[in-house]
Formats: C-alpha cells, sequence, structure tokens
C-alpha cells in the first residue's frame, strides 16, 4: 500500500523534526536499537492510529526498525502535521493521513489501515478498536492484540470488556506510573499552555483560568497555569477531586457560578457538553474556549455556532463567535485537542516514558497476545 499524504516536498523539514525529538528521547532510543539487532516484528504488521507528529513518528520508525510492517494513520485531523507525514513516509512506513481532512476521510484512512490486517494496534482514543467490532470484525483475523494510551481510549475498552464484548487483549498505558503521572499530568499541563499562548499572543498571568476537570490531565492543566500567573478555578462534579483541587489551593466552583469570571476555560473531562450555550452566554466579552480532551465534544461547538449571530476568523486556529447578548467569545483549533491542533503536543522528554511503554508493550502483545486473557491488561 502506497503512503497518503499531503506533500512529499515537506520531507526535509519533518526529518528536522524528527531528528531533534530523538535526540532528546533516549529511552525510546535505547529501545530502537535493541529493536533493530534483534528484528522481533519481523513477518509482522503494525497498525498505529496516533496523532502524526514528530514523536510519534519517532515511535513508528522504531517499530519499523524492529521488522514490522507499519502503517500510521492519524487519530486527530488537526493534530496531522505534513511535514512530518512526508518524512515518515520516506522511511519505510507506509502512512495514510493528510492534515486538515474532512470527517469522511478520516475515517476512510482509519479503514484503510486496518485492511491489512494488523497482527498489532496501537490505538489513541479507541477509534480502532470500535472499528474493529462495529465495523469490520473480519480484519481483525490476525490480531494478537494491541494498545491504548489515552483515558477516553481506556474508558471505551473497558465497557466493551465489562459488557464482555472485547474480541482481543488490549494493554493499559495510560494506567501505568511511568505514564499518567507524568504524560498526562507534566506533560499536558505544559502543552496545553504552550497551545494556547503561541495561539493567542496573550497573557496568562493575572488571568482567571477555568479547567474543567481534575483528573492527572487537569492537575497539570491547573498547576500550570498558576505558575503562569493565573487566578484558577476547577469545576469537579467528583467530590473527593473536587475537594483535592481546593487543598492545591484553587477555587472550585459550578460551570455556572465559574462562566462569568472566566477569562479562558480549558475542558479535560473526557465528558460531553462541560461547557454549554447556557455557560456561554454568562462569560464575559473575549472569554477565550479551548478543550485538550481527545474528542472535541466537551465545548458544544454545533450549540455555539447555533447561538451566534455571526462567527469570523479571528487569529489564525482562534474563530469568533458573536452571542446575541453582543459579546464575543473565542473558539481555538475547533474545539479539537488544543495541545496538538494548535502546538506540537507534549515535550519529547516526556513522550520518551510513554513511547517507551508503548514499544515494550507492542513487543510484548507480538510475543504474547494469543496467549492473553481478552480484556484490559496492566503493563507488566
Amino acid at each position: 500500500m502506497e503512503s497518503l499524504i499531503g506533500d512529499v516536498s515537506l520531507a526535509p523539514r519533518g526529518r528536522q523534526k524528527i531528528q531533534w525529538v530523538r535526540r532528546h528521547m533516549p529511552v525510546l532510543s535505547g529501545i530502537a536499537e535493541t529493536f533493530e539487532r534483534d528484528k522481533p516484528f519481523r513477518g509482522l504488521r503494525v497498525v498505529l492510529c496516533i496523532h502524526l507528529e514528530a514523536k510519534t513518528a519517532y515511535l513508528a520508525e522504531a517499530l519499523h526498525l524492529g521488522g514490522a510492517e507499519v502503517i500510521a494513520t492519524g487519530s486527530n485531523p488537526l493534530s496531522t502535521q505534513d511535514d512530518v507525514c512526508a518524512a515518515l513516509s520516506e522511511s519505510g512506513v507506509t502512512v495514510l493521513a493528510t492534515h486538515g481532512c474532512d470527517g469522511e476521510t478520516f475515517h476512510r484512512y482509519e479503514c484503510l489501515a486496518l485492511s491489512t490486517l494488523p497482527h498489532v494496534v496501537v490505538d489513541d482514543g479507541g477509534d480502532l478498536v470500535h472499528i474493529l467490532h462495529e465495523e469490520h470484525p473480519e480484519w481483525a483475523v490476525n490480531l494478537r492484540g494491541g494498545c491504548e494510551e489515552t483515558t477516553t481510549g481506556i474508558h471505551r475498552l473497558r465497557v466493551r470488556a465489562h459488557a464482555g464484548k472485547l474480541a482481543f487483549p488490549m494493554f493499559n498505558i495510560n494506567d501505568a506510573d511511568c505514564k499518567h503521572l507524568f504524560d498526562n499530568r507534566y506533560g499536558t499541563g505544559q502543552s496545553v499552555w504552550d497551545g494556547i499562548m503561541r495561539t493567542t499572543n496573550l497573557t496568562v498571568a493575572g488571568s482567571t483560568a477555568v479547567v474543567g476537570g481534575y483528573g492527572w490531565c487537569g492537575k497539570g492543566v491547573a498547576m500550570r497555569a498558576k505558575g503562569l500567573g493565573a487566578k484558577v478555578i476547577v469545576t469537579e462534579v467528583d467530590p473527593v477531586k473536587a475537594i483535592e483541587a481546593v487543598m492545591d489551593g484553587f477555587t472550585v466552583l459550578p460551570m455556572g457560578e465559574a462562566a462569568p469570571l472566566g477569562d479562558c476555560f480549558v475542558t479535560v473531562t473526557g465528558c460531553a457538553d462541560v461547557v454549554t450555550p447556557a455557560h456561554m452566554l454568562l462569560m464575559k466579552e473575549g472569554a477565550i474556549l479551548c478543550n485538550a480532551g481527545h474528542f472535541d465534544v466537551e465545548v458544544d461547538v454545533a450549540g455555539l455556532r447555533a447561538l451566534a449571530t455571526d462567527s469570523f476568523e479571528a487569529r489564525a486556529n482562534i474563530e469568533g463567535f458573536v452571542l446575541p447578548n453582543g459579546r464575543t467569545v473565542y473558539l481555538i483549533a475547533q474545539g479539537r485537542l488544543v495541545n496538538l491542533a494548535a502546538g506540537d503536543g507534549h515535550p519529547a522528554e516526556i513522550m520518551d516514558m510513554s513511547f517507551a511503554l508503548q514499544a515494550l508493550c507492542v513487543r510484548r502483545m507480538a510475543e504474547t497476545g494469543p496467549a492473553l486473557a481478552r480484556d484490559v491488561l496492566a503493563v507488566p
């Protein structure tokens, strides 16, 4: 299968990005050297549905060095970087992804990747597993299992497993200590504010940030906002996490009470409709909305579009919406993952740990998958 990418001429710039992160990912580099020597994936196909930027490209290359036929597709249209895709395709990995593609094309890329009948899948958010269960179970004929690294994806897997409907084993990368304690907290915390600051070019210090959700990702976003000098309000439906946020020094309010106070709203719950049109009508002039959860459902974008009397491009990757009360609110990156759709994702050193876990668990699944229970499995 040939790669389907945006612009092959961008490959030199993409290779430069990959080389930069490689120099800052020593753990994955050591694993890649072992893979290149041992060839543990010889004769196997690995399909990855990942945010196609430099660090994930390096993971794909590490698996390819191990002898795998690697097919990579994006897990979010706006996080796909065409220059990285071009460079990755030149390294021997089949890439099926273009930046900004529509939903139909995005789904077609995922299906093309899975139609190669993979032996192992690396999922990010649960899309591959969904397709293999609900749309094309016949494409799982060779499948030994896979890995999932997001909180959202693990939730989807557990629902399926609890119903007795998970057809193959999946390693739970997200809940490994060297993933969620660092990636979710420090990675998300830094990359979210990096995406917001580079996109808006506005000051964080002295502003009021409203963080929706106080899981590990929410903890990181709130901590970094505080470090940048913002006043931080947390909204959280879990009473224990809410108390934790209070003891960490944050104000905790329902979203309805936080809405008139916030300058920048960041949702990071994994749940739908965290910020609704009713909340938006309470917001001050110039309030900024963005999402750091995997799916673009936390800010009700459809409701915002229906509510607004006018919309316009306020700045690259920022859309302004004029509300019936005359105020304007701004949405970053269409409500998609702000750290990836408006930035480069987590820092390289953080993803070094997460992708080292991915690489080692892909090897374990390739070697032992047929003997494992059809369940959501802890990292060995």
